[in-house]
């Protein structure tokens, strides 16, 4: 999980897992290993699952203007993977500005606390989806 760097440190909720959108004509899994490396530096990785359908949220209205002018939610297609590489690898400069101030490896039981109220959902189909998966830890 990523703690995100352009929040204060007043907000609660900054952390969140890497995420981004898919350019025109590129395929959903390309677009999630793309986004992956240009947030954590992160390349070393297995395609283990993807959830099956798009997850979808909408911003509330208070943070609307503020800082999404141009989108009102998101639809998201994600994937699970298993980091094969070495810790040495994940670089949190590669972004500029970069999208993460921290990292950590998680449980993934726990993610839906951390992350804004209005995306917990999603985080807790995510934790559905590929909870199972392994020993529980977000890596």
């Amino acid at each position: 999980m990523g703690c995100r760097s352009d929040l204060g440190e007043e907000e609660p909720y900054r952390w969140q897992l890497p995420q981004g959108g898919i350019d025109k004509g590129e395929d959903p899994e390309h677009a999630a290993r793309r986004e992956l490396l240009e947030e954590t530096g992160i390349h070393s990785v297995e395609l283990l699952s993807s959830t099956d359908e798009w997850l979808t949220y909408d911003f509330p209205k208070e943070v609307i203007g503020k800082r999404f002018n141009k989108y009102r939610g998101q639809a998201q297609l994600w994937y699970a993977y298993r980091f094969v590489g070495e810790e040495s690898e994940i670089d949190l400069d590669q972004s500029n500005p970069p999208e993460f101030q921290q990292w950590d490896w998680m449980n993934i039981k726990i993610i839906p606390e951390l992350i804004v109220p209005f995306k917990r959902h999603v985080y807790a189909a995510i934790v559905s989806s590929f909870g199972p998966l392994g020993s529980g830890n977000i890596r």
